[in-house]
Formats: C-alpha cells, sequence, structure tokens
C-alpha cells in the first residue's frame, strides 16, 4: 500500500503544478468553460500516460543512445510552447466572437505532452523511481493510477479557468488574461533554452 501511496503522491504532485498543458487547460476553461475543455484534458491525460508507459518499456534507453532525437524533442517543445504563447497573445479577447468551438482539442492535449518537457521529466523521474526494471506489473499500476491524477489535476485547472471566465468578460481583462499566459509559456520556452 506504501507504494501505491508513493507513486500518488507523484504523480500528483507532478500532475497538478504549473506547466504549459495546465495553463492552456486554464486559458480554454476560462475562454470556452468546462466542458468544451475537457477535450483538452483527457487528450493530455491519454498523451502523458502514453509517454509514462513509453518511458517504463524502454524509451529512456532510446534517447541516452540518440542524444539527438531528445534535442530534436526539446526543440520541437520549445517551438510548439512559442506557437501556443503566440496564439494566446493574439486573442482578442471577446468570448462572443465566433471562436467558441476552436476550444483546444483531444489531440492538440496529446501532442502538447509529447512536446512539453515537464511531461518527460515527470515520465523519466517516475518511471526511474518506481519501475526502473520495466517490470510490466508496475509499470501497469503506475500509469493507470497517473491517469486517474492526471486527468483530475489538468480538470482542476480547466475548471479554475471556467470559474475565473466570470470576472474575464470584459475583452480587456481576457486579453491581458490570455498575454500573462502567454508570457508565462514563454518563460517555460526560455527555461528550456538554458543550458
Amino acid at each position: 500500500m506504501t507504494i501505491l501511496l508513493s507513486m500518488a503522491a507523484f504523480a500528483l504532485a507532478a500532475s497538478i503544478s504549473p506547466g504549459p498543458v495546465n495553463l492552456l487547460a486554464l486559458s480554454s476553461g476560462a475562454r470556452y468553460g468546462l466542458r468544451a475543455s475537457l477535450r483538452h484534458v483527457t487528450g493530455a491525460t491519454l498523451g502523458f500516460t502514453l509517454l509514462l508507459l513509453a518511458m517504463g518499456l524502454g524509451l529512456h534507453r532510446l534517447l541516452s543512445q540518440w542524444p539527438l532525437l531528445a534535442a530534436l524533442i526539446r526543440w520541437s517543445g520549445v517551438a510548439f510552447l512559442l506557437y501556443m504563447a503566440y496564439g494566446l497573445a493574439r486573442d482578442d479577447g471577446r468570448l462572443d466572437s465566433g471562436k467558441a468551438h476552436q476550444a483546444p482539442s483531444l489531440l492538440t492535449g496529446a501532442v502538447m505532452q509529447w512536446l512539453n518537457p515537464k511531461a518527460w521529466l515527470a515520465a523519466l523521474a517516475g518511471m526511474g523511481a518506481y519501475a526502473a526494471d520495466g517490470e510490466l506489473g508496475l509499470v501497469g499500476q503506475f500509469a493507470a493510477l497517473y491517469f486517474v491524477i492526471c486527468y483530475l489535476s489538468i480538470a482542476c485547472w480547466a475548471y479554475a479557468g471556467a470559474f475565473l471566465s466570470q470576472y474575464l468578460e470584459q475583452p480587456r481583462r481576457m486579453r491581458r488574461f490570455n498575454r500573462s499566459l502567454a508570457l508565462l509559456l514563454v518563460g517555460s520556452a526560455g527555461y528550456l533554452l538554458w543550458p
């Protein structure tokens, strides 16, 4: 039982802490509401769980053998974060602007996790700590537990955004909110470039 509690604590700490996926969930919740944002939440959870399983089944070995692949993933992550930041920064802030059906998709959530360095570090550290030998039972247990905790954590960010939307009804406030989140994403991308 104690290993499960330890796994759950790790999953919660890694999933609920701020990061690019959670910031997009917050923004999506504020702009499109909780229901529309759940596609992103589901995609991000599935994407991370797949990454976690891949790490547990040996992806970390491939990355250590091919450092160029790890660098490519890192640069792709930076480019994707900057693209998302640009989208948030240029948003006009109007909630009634006909864009209401363009909430982040399931695919966007999954891709964000695969390009999110925080996700790679969490998957690598988690599997290293709890299933370093690749034992299928532990890998599966950790992935199943992480799935539930990750989903609920990202959904909390989307819910927080939906809650904040009542304060962001004016386009000026929504623009400020989105631009603040865009700056945080740029900061995340900048952090990845730091040696």
